[in-house]
């Protein structure tokens, strides 16, 4: 389950160029660069085929164990599809109609959402309860099931996904974004160093703590951080942690192995009071954080 966010990749935006025209021509749409462009599913239709997509990055691609009926249908789908928000990037060069043109999506889950229905998918993994309930006052949003086809995995399709949560975050009040990103393999040893660097320079601590769930709880500080080789660390990084960590992101304690899906997941949490003005600016020119 993850963020890879089964979710995969993501990223930030570069600090060089012109930011992503924020000017919308429909009033459903977040952004637009060149012939990409990001919005919400308008249609079942369209979510049937954000689900193909995630099929084919997560199944074909990526080679998860997937139930019967979702092999059968050829998409990746589960109880939550039906109350979240599917976050879009579509093609327009492609010809056809959006469910042909969709490459990339995001799955949003608010937490009013969450609580009138089965609740945060993350909760599978990790005891987020606690930290929920230290922040009575704030609005939580679940990232996931995020996936961008192989040939569009680039900055562009990465600052669109993040302008669309950004966007979405902002009209819906939301306080904090948090999710399960994924690092590909089962074996929390064979990324000791990355996993090291998360646990000993990014820990969520305090208000934000969080874990995985006991019976699931990895050990990720598996080495002291006077040995980590931080360039060495981050580079091992999947792009989608990467950029999350440019935004401010903090990582719980524990990680989890998803056997499903060949990866081992890691809690990300993102208050947006931590993301930093430069990137605020970038996908929002001219937005400033609310007063506390």
């Amino acid at each position: 389950m993850t963020l890879n966010m089964r979710e995969r990749p993501a990223g930030t935006a570069s600090s060089t160029g012109p930011a992503p025209d924020m000017t919308l021509s429909d009033s459903d749409t977040f952004g637009r660069i060149g012939d990409l462009e990001t919005r919400l599913a308008r249609s079942d239709s369209e979510i049937r085929a954000a689900q193909a997509v995630r099929f084919d990055v997560f199944a074909r691609e990526m080679g998860a164990a997937m139930p019967p009926e979702a092999m059968r249908l050829g998409r990746d789908i589960d109880a939550f599809d039906t109350v979240c928000d599917h976050l879009l990037v579509l093609d327009r060069s492609i010809a056809g109609g959006p469910e042909e043109q969709i490459v990339g999506t995001y799955r949003l889950l608010r937490q009013e959402v969450a609580r009138a229905n089965d609740g945060f998918y993350s909760t599978s993994e990790f005891a987020i309860d606690d930290m929920l309930a230290r922040h009575p006052q704030k609005r939580f949003m679940e990232l996931g099931r995020s996936c961008v086809l192989p040939k569009y995995r680039t900055r562009r399709t990465v600052e669109l996904l993040w302008q669309g949560n950004w966007a979405y975050a902002r009209e819906h009040g939301i306080d904090a974004m948090f999710g399960c990103a994924s690092i590909p393999g089962v074996t929390p040893e064979a990324h000791a160093l990355s996993l090291s660097f998360l646990y000993h320079n990014c820990l969520a601590t305090g208000e934000w703590a969080v874990s995985a769930r006991p019976e699931l709880y990895q050990v990720m500080d598996l080495m002291p951080r006077e040995a980590i080789d931080v360039k060495g660390a981050v580079a091992g990084l999947p792009p989608l942690i990467k950029g999350y960590l440019r935004l401010g992101a903090l990582v719980g304690d524990g990680a989890v192995i998803d056997r499903a899906f060949g990866t081992t997941d890691v809690m990300i949490v993102l208050p947006t009071e931590l993301i930093s003005d430069r990137y605020i600016n970038y996908y929002s020119p001219g937005w400033k954080q609310p007063d506390s």
